[in-house]
């Protein structure tokens, strides 16, 4: 029911768009024919609006995925390199928070691992609105950083790597299968930076999926009963994430064309020093407005890669 009400409210949105077109159309002929400069006028203020409808419906058909329009789960895990990584990936993790923002996205920390000196070494996010796993799927892979250090006495220049894992979040009616004795739940004490307890009665939540080895945990809800549910929905899209990856190993098999997955393959560069500069590897697209990009500027990334999709499809 509620894809077919996305379908009509598309349906509407498509027919409303043709039928401004058709009346402005309509406006102008009679503006030309009768010399009538008011109407002509009429006509032009409207068209800019009409031109962003098209644009937006026009972006809307990249989304062709079957989970497209899902909200997504993103986690952000830091590489190696210790307080680097997990400076870097606290930065990855402010970016998303506010290209999240951006897009008038609900979103909720599920789950955040402190780093021992500085940033964080993992975190999980959901994010809740239309299009959130279409637009954040791009953003899947490793992201490296080059940049002056910080936390170097002597300034130098140093690499930082972090993982970035987007997964659909799916509705209890998609068919994945949990079997309750598939699942061990551990139960323990929530602990805040530095890793002391902050709760007294133990509410965070661990999940072990034993035939994948699949772990989830989540601590940041009030409950163990809220704990457990978001869990549940985490493993539940790692699962269906797992199952879309087989598929796409297996069409890349098909294909001919090696996958490789791991460290070293990233996705994305973001060079701080000895110049400014973002590049997308799989693309090329690149900027050199670094600053706006990890305030969460990430649209035309998007964009170049949901096109790229489309082509080699």
């Amino acid at each position: 029911m509620r894809e077919l009400t996305a379908r009509k409210e598309e349906t509407t949105t498509w027919r409303d768009l043709e039928r401004r077109t058709r009346d402005a159309a309509g406006l102008l002929e009679l503006a030309i024919e009768e010399n009538h400069a008011e109407i002509a006028e009429e006509v032009e203020r409207e068209f800019p609006e009409l031109e962003a409808k098209l644009a937006a419906l026009e972006f809307n058909l990249l989304f062709s995925g079957e989970y497209d329009r899902n909200h997504a789960i993103l986690s952000i895990h830091s590489g190696a390199g210790g307080t680097e990584s997990q400076d870097w990936a606290s930065m990855l993790m402010r970016m998303y928070l506010r290209y999240g923002d951006a897009r008038k996205y609900e979103t909720e920390i599920l789950e955040e691992m402190a780093g021992d000196e500085a940033g964080i070494k993992s975190v999980t996010i959901r994010f809740i609105g239309a299009y959130a796993y279409g637009r954040l799927k791009a953003e899947r892979g490793v992201h490296r950083l080059v940049r002056l250090s910080p936390f170097d006495a002597n300034h130098r220049r140093h690499t930082s790597f972090a993982l970035v894992e987007v997964m659909p979040e799916i509705e209890d009616a998609v068919d994945i299968e949990i079997k309750p004795e598939d699942v061990k739940i551990d139960i323990y004490h929530a602990s805040g930076h530095g890793g002391q307890n902050v709760q007294k009665v133990a509410t965070a939540v661990r999940l072990t999926h034993v035939p994948t080895g699949i772990i989830v945990t989540c601590q940041n809800q009030r409950s163990q009963l809220q704990n457990k549910e978001s869990a549940f929905k985490v493993l539940r899209s790692r699962l269906v994430e797992a199952e879309i990856e087989k598929k796409e190993q297996e069409k890349a098999r098909l294909k001919g064309k090696h996958v490789e997955a791991g460290w070293g393959n990233q996705i994305r560069s973001y060079v701080l020093h000895p110049y400014q500069m973002v590049k997308d590897h799989r693309t090329e697209y690149e900027t050199s407005r670094t600053d706006s990009v990890l305030d969460g500027d990430l649209d035309a990334f998007v964009i170049a890669y949901l096109k790229a999709q489309v082509g080699q499809a």
